[in-house]
């Protein structure tokens, strides 16, 4: 989608500070393929190639971008990389959340997730790799929050969160995935009964999470914390799974007193 486009989240802005946007627009494209052109660039951010040349050029000598292997396409630089994990060591959620969810780990065995929500979309803080599990999310990594049991249990406490999902539409992912306003609201009335949610091979096929959301004082939700397993591992011990998590939530939401 270009910033152009109907649906699209930027805002136009005046002056100086659009080519400051456009940079930005640019390392926005990253987020979902490793690699891209110039000519792909400027198609989804809705500029000439000459500008995307211009800003990807700017870009990659201040080495936030740089030159794939066979040169015609470019990806994340290093100092992309040393920047997001700054802002991963010093986020105080992260920090505080490891004990708790290392603890949940050796508990169960299985891949204990921490994330938040931004835009419409969940963003992986950390990952604790389970026994035996697939590394599918790596740290770092966006996916629409309705697919997920992470989204849908902080969206359920997140009017603002909710309705930038429903604006934003629902990508099927498997044949599982939510596809529709009326299933996604249903799912989130479902949530606030039970105060967990869970995927079930919605976003990738058979593996299932259960998550539970971390609240402010005002039970909104800032985080969420999971767990991920094969679908045939979970099955038999969603109840108890559930509050496992359910527990880790509400100690984090009491410690870190948001």
């Amino acid at each position: 989608m270009s910033r152009n486009e109907p649906g699209s989240s930027h805002t136009p802005v005046d002056g100086g500070v659009q080519s400051v946007a456009s940079a930005l627009d640019v390392l926005d494209c990253f987020a979902t393929d490793p690699e891209l052109g110039i000519t792909e660039i400027a198609r989804r951010i809705g500029v000439a190639k000459s500008t995307a040349h211009r800003l990807v050029t700017t870009l990659t000598s201040r080495g936030l971008l740089e030159r794939s292997a066979d040169q015609r396409r470019y990806r994340l630089g290093m100092h992309t990389f040393a920047l997001g994990q700054l802002a991963l060591e010093r986020n105080t959620i992260r920090s505080r959340a490891l004990p708790t969810m290392q603890q949940l780990q050796r508990m169960t065995g299985a891949t204990v997730h921490l994330s938040v929500w931004e835009g419409a979309e969940v963003v992986y803080l950390e990952r604790l790799l389970g026994r035996n599990c697939a590394e599918l999310i790596s740290v770092g990594r966006r996916l629409p929050s309705h697919c997920t049991s992470s989204g849908k249990v902080m969206a359920a406490y997140s009017p603002i969160f909710e309705h930038a999902r429903t604006a934003a539409g629902f990508p099927r992912f498997t044949a599982a995935s939510i596809h529709d306003t009326r299933g996604y609201l249903s799912a989130l009335d479902r949530v606030r009964v039970q105060n967990y949610a869970t995927n079930v091979e919605e976003a990738v096929e058979g593996y299932s999470s259960v998550a539970a959301p971390i609240l402010d004082h005002r039970r909104t939700a800032r985080a969420a914390i999971s767990i991920a397993a094969p679908s045939a591992v979970l099955a038999g011990s969603l109840g108890a799974t559930a509050r496992l998590v359910q527990g880790a939530a509400k100690q984090l939401s009491a410690a870190l007193c948001l």
